[in-house]
């Protein structure tokens, strides 16, 4: 049953293990389709040391992000543990800007996860169209997309309105059905004999690549649109409060889920390269997996492959509900956003939150750019992250703080290594997105990001104002007098003032 405080705004349940947070963070290996043609346009095959590198950064990021999880038990991911860790204890000011700082790192990262949503419901109209003649002659591309982005989001809905672990067992079933084809879809080219050394080592970088401030930033861009999906198994410790035993599943999942992210990013991209080479890679920006499918087992393979990716992407579209629905959860409990997104059903589960984000989705959709989207995404992301590492810092030097109990601790000196990975992420990586964003679309995805960013200062400041209003009415939570605290809110009363 979902425990519910006197305002509505429920806890999660701890109902999943870490093989369960496993299964739903398993679409985060199949982030790289909408960038599996993008970044070797700009690097040639060099994008599988981009691809490795971003995978390894996600292991460094993440073992401090892991302590985290065991040390805020409650937190839910990175949102939460931005919020926990800059938050003023007994604020008695009209406006607490550590609250907005923690804050601000939440409404990041639920937009940097959000518009997966809209982006892979635009690639599934888009096979769809390719794949069905009957469905291309009745419909666009863009009406296709949202009708794909309607059914996805509704049936998602109704399947997580249960609780999560019934999203697992879909996750279990979406995985065996979209995991196993793309590994044997990357492993057969190289035991048939298609992928071709001479593509990647005949073309490492781009023959007028220079190591000047532009082609720098270019890379550092990169880094930041690479990040998005290769690090973003981060998504297994958003589920926090959910895990039966987080001291324990939290690291597990997310260092499992790294293993497989480097394994695949590394071997999909250099399959890619090595059967089409670089100039059929850019033939092919979109969907590159095709040809390579059709080069491998024929013209029925792609037809498998298209069926086969419309899985993953409905797999990671699942990953991605689950965490934004999450992060706003997380902002609401934290008094960062209005309490109605707070509220959980029976099962658990923050379903107004599940709306939100869906509605949310199919406005984004009307854009109908991919590359906008992501890029507007990875503004975003750049940004939580950043700010998170900068709070695992403060949550290692802060005496108060750095006494709490940690079951699971990063290596010692680890707060430096957090301290350099985000510098790399503000500003390096961000103010690389923004110039890679200018040469490439304008400035679209850029006023998007910040528009949406900037966004969160009203919505916080009303949220403020609705957490005096309640105070000052000085309701008390109804706790029966026979009855123990509630653990969750009990485990909250121990985080200490700062």
């Amino acid at each position: 049953m979902s425990k519910n405080l006197s305002d509505g705004v429920g806890y999660l349940e701890r109902s999943i293990d870490w093989k369960q947070g496993l299964a739903i963070a398993l679409g985060v290996p199949l982030l790289i389709l909408p960038s599996l043609g993008y970044l070797p346009m700009y690097l040639s095959a060099a994008a599988i040391l981009i691809w490795g590198l971003s995978v390894i950064q996600g292991f460094f990021q993440n073992a401090a992000y892991a302590e985290m999880a065991t040390t805020f038990p409650k937190a839910s991911g990175l949102p939460g543990f931005a919020q926990q860790i800059f938050r003023t204890e007994n604020y008695k000011g009209k406006y607490d800007k550590g609250k907005l700082i923690g804050g601000f790192s939440a409404w990041s990262y639920w937009f940097a996860w959000n518009p997966v949503l809209a982006i892979f419901a635009i690639l599934v109209g888009g096979y769809l169209h390719g794949l069905f003649p009957a469905l291309g002659q009745t419909f666009s591309e863009y009406q296709l997309s949202l009708i794909s982005g309607l059914v996805i989001f509704t049936g998602l809905f109704i399947i997580n309105w249960f609780g999560l672990k019934e999203g697992a067992i879909l996750g279990y079933v979406l995985a065996a059905f979209s995991l196993i084809p793309l590994v044997v879809l990357t492993a057969a080219p190289f035991a048939t004999g298609h992928v071709e050394l001479a593509n990647i080592t005949g073309n490492w970088l781009p023959a007028d690549w220079s190591w000047d401030a532009h082609h720098i930033l270019i890379l550092f861009g990169i880094f930041a649109i690479a990040q998005w999906s290769a690090c973003g198994w981060e998504t297994a410790a958003i589920y926090g409060p959910e895990y039966k035993n987080p001291a324990k599943d939290v690291p597990k999942a997310l260092f499992a889920c790294g293993i497989i992210c480097l394994f695949s990013y590394v071997l999909v991209q250099t399959a890619v390269i090595g059967v089409l080479g670089v100039d059929g890679v850019a033939a092919e920006a979109v969907s590159p997996l095709i040809p390579v499918a059709q080069a491998t087992f024929g013209q029925a393979g792609s037809v498998v492959t298209i069926i086969m990716l419309i899985a993953a992407m409905i797999l990671i579209i699942q990953t991605a509900y689950l965490g934004s629905s999450r992060a706003l959860h997380s902002m609401s409990t934290e008094g960062n956003l209005p309490r109605y997104l707070g509220k959980t059903n029976r099962h658990g589960t923050p379903f107004i939150a599940l709306l939100v984000t869906a509605a949310f989705n199919m406005v984004l959709i009307s854009l109908g750019s991919l590359a906008a989207i992501l890029a507007a995404a990875a503004i975003g992301y750049t940004c939580a992250n950043g700010i998170s590492l900068f709070a695992y810092v403060r949550a290692r030097k802060h005496p108060a703080l750095a006494q709490l109990e940690r079951p699971f601790k990063a290596p010692r000196g680890w707060k430096h290594v957090a301290m350099l990975f985000g510098l790399f992420n503000l500003p390096l990586c961000l103010v690389g997105v923004v110039y890679l964003n200018s040469l490439e679309i304008g400035w679209t995805s850029t006023w998007l990001g910040f528009i949406v960013l900037s966004l969160y200062i009203p919505v916080w400041l009303y949220s403020q104002h609705e957490t005096r209003r309640r105070n000052n009415r000085e309701l008390p939570t109804t706790i029966p007098s026979n009855s123990k605290p509630d653990d969750d809110a009990a485990d909250l009363e121990k985080v200490p003032s700062l």
